[in-house]
């Protein structure tokens, strides 16, 4: 095995950092008393690119664009730039380049300690969309509550399905959210009740941010729909199942969403993902025409889910699972997504539906996991849990692993507050 080129950031070369030299995700983040601007995760460290930039160490094409709110400038600036600018910070941080490691007064603005720091939603996102795209969750979802022998919809394995969803209240990982209240329809009752959420649950997803735009009524091919892809994050599509069940017909889910959607503070870009390409899933049938692909379009990203009842010394993980095993790719998604003449924006964020598996431990939410609540989960200290209660913290986190390092997306928390 060859080792992983390092960092002179002892930090990122441990080996079980999410962000070694050969990530260098982007987010946006503020040190004490200063503007959002943009950084690069590096170890426990977070380099800043608008020092960089004054400094005159960044690509030319990029200058003005990292002291900014949201990553929506840089990303406009199109795939060249990106790559650019990803090699001279790659080159500045390497252990073999004393460019900034060796200026002192410089290397002291340019890195925050990121427990210094708060993190921002890296994207200003004007759409949001969610899928529904494995096939595990979907047939686990299917045999609760349809006849198990045809648990899949007839269209389920001809499209990929989706719906849009609420870009206004997609919140950063820390960003605690209240319970919501809506409409319930309990069973034996002639009409609803209106009531806070019952049975509160997460969602574990992914999720890829559109760096390229496309024009109204020109659809992107499965071909070339990863030059339309910026970077990935983990993504929390929290999940009010009581609502939901009696909203959803006709026309789907709706404030069993909107009430808030999680993502992690840092966009690992694609470029960082590549090593981590896999083929992808066998499909049957054939998918339409426009749905084929070439080319690997699956990704090797191990995830899990923890959960922390308010007062509880350590989270229990209560998932693991794995994101390449998709039916859907994200290259399908963005195909299908385009195909009627829908543009897509800088920024768009596309959900790729819950990521789960085949056992109870490999599901990527609560209601596959204990069955709607029938069979609880026992936690480490011995609590149980049925669905999400007030003062629970979910945390999901995601990386890929190298040969002796990883890629990874941190975490995305969120605490759950009674509803109001």
């Amino acid at each position: 095995m060859t080792a992983p080129k390092t960092s002179w950031v002892e930090s990122a070369n441990d080996g079980q950092t999410h962000f070694p030299l050969q990530n260098l995700p982007y987010g946006i983040f503020s040190p004490a008393g200063g503007a959002p601007r943009v950084g690069v995760a590096i170890g426990n460290q977070i380099l800043d690119l608008a020092v960089l930039d004054d400094a005159g160490l960044l690509p030319a094409a990029a200058k003005g664009a990292f002291a900014a709110p949201s990553l929506n400038r840089f990303i406009a600036l199109g795939k060249p730039v990106w790559t650019e600018t990803r090699e001279r910070v790659t080159a500045l941080l390497s252990a073999d380049d004393s460019k900034l490691s060796g200026d002192a007064a410089l290397r002291g603005k340019a890195l925050v300690p990121m427990s210094a720091a708060t993190l921002h939603l890296p994207v200003e996102i004007p759409g949001y969309t969610d899928f529904y795209s494995s096939r595990e969750h979907a047939t686990n979802v299917g045999r609760m509550f349809r006849d198990p022998e045809n648990a899949l919809l007839p269209n389920w394995l001809e499209i990929p399905i989706g719906y849009n969803g609420r870009a206004s209240s997609v919140v950063v990982s820390g960003t605690a959210l209240h319970r919501p209240n809506g409409q319930i329809k309990l069973p034996n009752e002639a009409r609803p009740v209106f009531s806070p959420c019952r049975k509160l649950d997460y969602e574990l997803e992914m999720a890829f941010i559109v760096g390229k735009p496309s024009n109204l009524g020109e659809p992107v091919s499965t071909a070339d729909a990863p030059a339309h892809m910026f970077g990935l994050v983990i993504l929390n599509d929290w999940s009010a199942r009581d609502i939901q069940q009696w909203e959803y017909v006709p026309l789907g889910p709706f404030n069993s969403k909107t009430f808030g959607t999680s993502i992690s503070p840092w966009v690992v870009t694609m470029d960082a993902l590549e090593p981590f390409r896999r083929d992808n899933p066998a499909q049957s049938p054939e998918p339409l025409p426009y749905l084929q692909q070439q080319g690997r379009n699956a990704y090797d990203i191990d995830l899990e889910v923890a959960l922390q009842p308010e007062g509880a010394a350590a989270a229990s993980t209560v998932c693991r699972t794995n994101f390449k095993a998709m039916y859907w790719t994200m290259a399908q998604q963005l195909a299908h997504h385009t195909v009627s003449g829908c543009n897509v924006r800088i920024g768009d964020l596309m959900g790729s539906g819950t990521i789960s598996g085949t056992t109870s431990d490999s599901c990527g939410s609560l209601l596959e996991t204990t069955r709607n609540g029938a069979e609880p989960v026992t936690l480490a200290d011995g609590v149980k849990r049925g669905f999400i209660e007030d003062g629970d913290t979910v945390i999901m986190s995601g990386w890929c692993q190298g040969d002796g390092y990883r890629v990874g997306f941190g975490e995305v928390t969120g605490k759950i507050l009674p509803a109001r």
